[in-house]
């Protein structure tokens, strides 16, 4: 088995990400028995006034140097449970030193092995209003809608006054399920809980759309490379398609 490297970026999303590996692989393993993992984590606050000022240079090199640490860690390739941080990455000039698993990729294969049409987009401002999921998708073929400006400030509202936190309130469930239900109206067919927090409040079975989990869509890929039986990855970083 190969090593995998979580690069993480939110405690909560990571911590998430790492136990999904480790259940998928007792579930395909046996008991007590799944592929090795390290991880390395430095605080996202270092990172957020960067990602408010759009500045995603800082933001790529604290990652490079996470990415370094992995390495020395013997990890043969890496995961970024973090949605947002793949602007960071697609926008890299330099190589990362091993390659990594592209989250939107992932989540995307998923979509047209499911055969969605259209998939609403919630996540963090930046992952809704920015390029990586719509790029994803658009090379697949598939639509994609994200909700009016109001609802995509209240997820962010939940995601870093409560979700990152550790927060998880009914009545944000119920808000983010309405805002879900608003993409439904608009034609959607499915849903990408594009933050690796936001399973914790919604998933396949209480979302009112088909939901796409980010996180656990992640950490099966990544249990699959680490087993043989999906390919190394070969991207380190820098602009996709």
């Amino acid at each position: 088995m190969t090593r995998i490297g979580i690069l993480a970026h939110s405690a909560e999303g990571a911590a998430l990400c790492f136990l999904e590996a480790c259940h998928e692989g007792e579930r395909r393993l046996g008991a007590h028995v799944h592929p090795d993992i390290v991880m390395d984590i430095e605080a996202m606050g270092a990172s957020m006034d960067d990602w408010a000022n759009g500045n995603l240079a800082p933001i790529g090199e604290r990652f490079r140097r996470a990415a370094q640490r992995l390495t020395a860690a013997g990890a043969d390739f890496w995961i970024c449970p973090d949605n947002t941080a793949h602007m960071a990455f697609e926008a890299l000039a330099v190589p990362l030193p091993l390659p990594g698993l592209h989250i939107a990729e992932i989540v995307a294969e998923e979509a047209r092995r499911r055969g969605f049409q259209k998939v609403g987009i919630t996540g963090t401002l930046w992952t809704m209003e920015g390029p990586v999921y719509p790029g994803a998708f658009g090379r697949r073929g598939i639509g994609y809608a994200t909700p009016p400006k109001p609802e995509r400030d209240l997820v962010q509202d939940i995601i870093f006054e409560e979700l990152v936190r550790g927060k998880v309130l009914d009545v944000s469930r119920a808000r983010f399920a309405a805002v879900v239900e608003g993409l439904k109206r608009e034609g959607c067919d499915s849903v990408v809980l594009g933050c690796t927090e936001l399973p914790l409040l919604l998933d396949d079975t209480t979302s009112p759309l088909s939901a796409l989990d980010s996180t656990r869509l992640l950490a099966r890929a990544a249990v699959d490379v680490a087993l043989g039986t999906r390919p190394l990855p070969t991207w380190r970083g820098g602009p996709l398609g």
